[in-house]
C-alpha cells in the first residue's frame, strides 16, 4: 500500500479537502434527523412552541402557577417576568404577539441570562406538573378540571376561564394541600415536566390572543427551509468530493500507469525473462484500475463512514440512551458478518490478478499464434486450455461476488429489525411519556446511518486485499532495478575519436543467462572496423544473436570488455549508444500507423530524400510505388498485413534513414528471396561505405562477401576470416556452405 500513499502525496492539499467536505456533508446528513425530530416534536405536537417556560403570562395565569411552587421558585419566577401595562411605551413591543396587552397588563419574560432561563423553565415546568397532579387528585366534587388533565398530553381542549374560576378556592387553600403535588414534580421525569409544561402554555398563549396556527405554521416552514440550504449543502458537498475524488484517482493512474511503463522501457533483456509480458499488461492496465477504484471509493467512503458512524453513534446516544444497547447490539452482528465475510473472500481476492493474468497470457499466445493453432488443427486443445483458466477466474469472480450478494441482504435484514426493536422499545417509552415520536424517529434515521457506515466500511474490506495486492504487483514492478544502468562517470562516445575511425573490439567477452549454469559465450575476442562487414554464423543455438544484443546492452557481458573506438560501451550512456546504432531484429516489428509512419520512427525529421533513399537501398521501393496510397498505406498491429519478406525490407529502412554509425543485421534477410538479397547487399555496400556493419546469417551467400566472417559453435569462435580462408581452414564453416553452395560457387 506504500506505492498508494506515495502516489496520493502530490494531492495532499485535495484529499484535505476532501476530508473538510466529507465533514461538511457528514454534518448535513447528521442533522436532518435532528431537524425533523424538531419539526415533529415542536412544530406538529407542540404548535411550534419552542421554549418551554411561557414569553408572556397574564396575571391570573402567574398567580395559578405561582401557587404550585414553593418559597425559592417564586422568587426566581417573580425576578424573571416582569409586569408590562396596556397602552405603555414597551406594551406597543408586544400588542401584535399578544393582542390582550391592548386592554389589560401581561407579565414578560425578562430574563436574558442562559443559565438563569434554564432555572426558570425548570421551575416553571415542575409547577405545571405539580398543577396537573393536584388536579387529578381532587375529588370530582372539585371541579370539572379532573377531566381535562392528561398524564399524556397534559392539557386538551382546555378553557383556561374555567380553570381562572377555581383560583379563589384554590388560593383559600392551605400549603400543606400542594404539598403532594409539588413533592410528585420534584421527582418526575424532566421531559414529562416539559410536556406538560408546553401544554399549558398553549393555553396561556390562547388567552393572550396568540394565534397558534401561524405560529406552528410559520415554525415548519423554517424548520423546513433550513432543512432544505442543509440538504443542498450535503449535496454540493458530495457532488465536489465525487469531483474532487475521481480527479484524484485519475491523476494517480495516470502517473502509475507513466512510471510503470517508464519503468519497463528501461527494463533490460534480463528484466523481460523475469516479467511476462502478459502480466505486465495487467499490471499496467487491470492493476491500476483496482488501485484507482479504491481511491475513488476510499475517498468518498474510507473517510465518509468513521465520520458518519461515530456522529451518528454520538447523535443517537443524545436522542435516547436507554435505546442504545440496540445500536450496540447490530454494531456487533456487523462486525461478525463482516470478518466472516473478510476472512472466507480475502484469500480468493487474492488470487483474482494472477487468474487476470493468466487469461490474458493464454488469449495473447492463441491470438499470436492463431496461423500455427489452425495448421495443426489444435483448435479444440486451445479452447480446452483457454476454458480451465477462464473457468478458474469465473469461479473466483463468482465466489467473490456471492459473498457481496450475502452481504447486502443480511445488512437489510439487520436494518429492518433493528427499525422494528427501536419502533417496540420506543413505542412503550412514548406511552411512558419518556421519549417523544419526533425522538423515535430521529434515533432511527441515526441507527440506519451507523449500519449504512459500517456497510460502507465492509465494502472497502472488500476493495482493500484486492487493491493491495495490485499496488503490490505494481510496487515489484517499480522496484526492480535494471540490471543495465549508465554509468555514473559516463563518457562520450565520439569524444575523441573520429567518428568514422570508430573500432569496435570484443575483449575477451564471455556471457551467461541470469540463472544459467554455464556461459552461452566464452572468451570471445574480435575486432571490427569501419567500412567493413562482419559476419556471423554457426548451427542453432551456437550463440549469433546473444552476441549481437551485447552491442547494444540489451545484456551486459559477464567477464571481458566491449569497446567502441578504445572506449568500453559500459561508460557510455544507453541512450547515446543507441543512437550511434541501427538494429535490425532477428523478428521484424512493426508499429501499428502507415509505411511512412514506421520509416519516421528511425529518424522524425527525415526529409522525403532521405525516405526515398532509405525504401530505394532497402529494396522496398517496387512494392511501396505498387500500393494505391504509397507512403501512408496502413500498417496493422505487428505489420500483420505485409508478407515477412515486406516487413524486413521496412525494417531495414527504418534503421538505414537514421544512418547510424554501426549497423547490425540479425539474419535480416532471411525471408528475402536470392534476387533481392543480392540487390540488397549490393545497395547496402554503397550505402554503408564508411559504417562498422555486423550481419548475422544462416545463408553462406549473404555473408561471402564480407570482410570478416565469425564462426561460431557452442557459443565459442571455431572460425575467423574471409570467405576463401574459412573453406579452407574452417571444417565447420565449409560444412555449412557445402550445404548451401554448388561445388563450383565455393571457390
Amino acid at each position: 500500500m506504500k506505492v498508494i500513499f506515495k502516489y496520493l502525496k502530490p494531492f495532499s492539499f485535495i484529499l484535505v479537502m476532501c476530508v473538510a467536505l466529507l465533514f461538511g456533508q457528514a454534518i448535513s446528513d447528521l442533522s436532518l434527523p435532528n431537524l425533523m425530530s424538531d419539526i415533529v416534536n415542536v412544530g406538529i405536537q407542540q404548535n411550534g412552541i419552542e421554549e418551554q417556560a411561557p414569553q408572556a403570562i397574564s396575571e391570573n395565569g402567574l398567580e395559578l402557577i405561582k401557587l404550585y411552587m414553593n418559597e425559592n421558585d417564586k422568587q426566581v419566577i417573580e425576578k424573571s417576568y416582569t409586569l408590562v401595562q396596556p397602552h405603555s411605551v414597551q406594551a406597543k413591543d408586544y400588542e401584535k404577539d399578544y393582542p390582550l396587552m391592548k386592554d389589560q397588563a401581561i407579565y414578560v419574560l425578562t430574563e436574558t441570562d442562559k443559565t438563569k432561563l434554564e432555572n426558570v423553565e425548570k421551575t416553571y415546568g415542575k409547577a405545571a406538573f405539580a398543577f396537573m397532579k393536584h388536579m387529578q387528585s381532587m375529588s370530582p366534587e372539585s371541579g370539572e378540571a379532573i377531566d381535562t388533565t392528561d398524564s399524556e398530553t397534559g392539557f386538551a381542549d382546555v378553557d383556561i376561564t374555567e380553570i381562572y374560576e377555581m383560583l379563589p378556592m384554590l388560593s383559600m387553600m392551605p400549603d400543606e394541600a400542594f404539598s403532594d403535588a409539588i413533592a410528585a414534580s420534584e421527582s418526575a421525569d424532566s421531559m414529562l415536566q416539559t410536556q406538560v409544561g408546553v401544554g399549558f402554555i398553549k393555553l396561556f398563549y390562547t388567552e393572550l390572543g396568540t394565534d397558534l396556527n401561524a405560529m406552528q405554521q410559520s415554525y415548519i416552514l423554517a424548520k423546513g427551509m433550513l432543512m432544505l440550504l442543509i440538504a443542498l449543502g450535503g449535496v454540493a458537498a458530495a457532488v465536489l468530493v465525487g469531483f474532487f475524488a475521481s480527479r484524484t484517482a485519475a491523476g494517480v493512474a495516470k502517473q502509475l500507469r507513466h512510471d510503470v511503463f517508464a519503468k519497463v522501457e528501461s527494463f533490460s533483456s534480463k528484466e523481460f525473462d523475469q516479467f511476462s509480458t502478459a502480466s505486465l499488461i495487467t499490471r499496467t492496465t487491470n492493476d491500476v484500475q483496482q488501485i484507482q477504484m479504491l481511491i475513488v471509493m476510499g475517498i468518498r467512503m474510507m473517510c465518509y463512514a468513521p465520520i458518519l458512524g461515530i456522529g451518528g453513534i454520538i447523535m443517537a446516544v443524545g436522542k435516547s440512551v436507554s435505546l442504545s444497547w440496540i445500536i450496540a447490539a447490530a454494531v456487533v452482528v456487523l462486525i461478525g458478518l463482516i470478518l466472516v465475510i473478510f476472512a472466507a473472500a480475502l484469500p480468493k481476492f487474492k488470487m483474482l490478478q494472477k487468474l487476470t493474468d493468466r487469461i490474458n497470457l493464454v488469449s495473447r499466445e492463441n491470438l499470436s499464434g492463431m496461423m500455427e493453432i489452425r495448421a495443426f488443427g489444435n483448435q479444440k486443445h486451445e479452447e480446452d486450455r483457454f476454458e480451465v483458466a477462464n473457468r478458474n477466474l469465473r469461479n473466483t469472480e463468482r465466489f467473490t461476488q456471492r459473498a457481496m450478494a450475502f452481504m447486502m441482504p443480511v445488512m437489510m435484514l439487520v436494518m429492518n429489525l433493528v427499525t422494528l426493536v427501536i419502533v417496540w422499545v420506543g413505542g412503550h417509552a412514548i406511552a411512558e411519556s419518556t421519549m417523544q415520536i419526533g425522538d423515535m424517529i430521529a434515533f432511527m434515521q441515526y441507527a440506519m446511518q451507523i449500519i449504512m457506515s459500517f456497510l460502507m466500511i465492509a465494502m472497502m474490506f472488500i476493495m482493500v486485499p484486492r487493491a493491495s495486492v495490485s499496488a503490490a504487483r505494481i510496487a515489484e514492478v517499480l522496484n526492480t532495478e535494471p540490471d543495465i544502468v549508465d554509468s555514473k562517470n559516463q563518457k562520450k562516445l565520439w569524444e575523441n575519436v573520429d567518428k568514422t575511425k570508430g573500432v569496435i573490439k570484443f575483449n575477451n567477452v564471455s556471457f551467461r543467462y541470469h540463472g544459467a549454469e554455464s556461459d552461452v559465450l566464452q572468451n570471445i575476442s574480435f575486432t571490427a572496423r569501419p567500412g567493413e562487414t562482419t559476419a556471423f554464423i554457426g548451427s542453432t543455438g551456437s550463440g549469433k544473436s546473444t552476441l549481437i544484443n551485447l552491442i547494444p546492452r540489451f545484456y551486459d557481458v559477464t567477464e571481458g570488455s566491449i569497446e567502441i573506438g578504445g572506449i568500453n560501451i559500459k561508460d557510455v550512456s544507453q541512450h547515446e549508444l543507441r543512437e550511434a546504432i541501427g538494429y535490425i531484429p532477428q523478428k521484424a516489428v512493426l508499429f501499428s500507423g502507415d509505411i511512412e509512419s514506421n520509416i519516421l520512427y528511425g529518424k522524425e525529421d527525415a526529409t522525403a530524400t532521405e525516405i526515398d533513399k532509405a525504401i530505394e537501398v532497402a529494396q522496398a521501393k517496387e512494392f511501396v510505388d505498387e500500393t494505391e496510397e504509397g507512403l501512408q498505406t496502413a500498417i496493422a498491429q505487428g505489420g500483420g498485413n505485409v508478407s515477412g519478406g515486406q516487413k524486413q525490407r521496412l525494417a531495414i529502412a527504418r534503421a538505414l534513414i537514421k544512418k547510424p554509425s554501426i549497423y547490425i543485421f540479425d539474419d535480416s534477410f532471411s525471408a528475402l528471396d536470392f534476387k533481392t538479397d543480392a540487390a540488397l547487399r549490393k545497395a547496402l555496400k554503397e550505402y554503408t561505405s564508411d559504417a562498422t556493419v555486423f550481419i548475422v546469417a544462416q545463408r553462406v551467400s549473404t555473408i561471402m562477401n564480407a570482410e570478416q566472417i565469425i564462426v561460431l559453435d557452442a557459443g565459442k569462435i571455431v572460425g575467423k576470416g574471409t570467405h576463401q580462408e574459412l573453406i579452407e581452414t574452417c571444417p565447420e564453416y565449409r560444412e555449412i556452405a557445402e550445404s548451401q553452395l554448388a561445388k563450383e560457387e565455393l571457390s
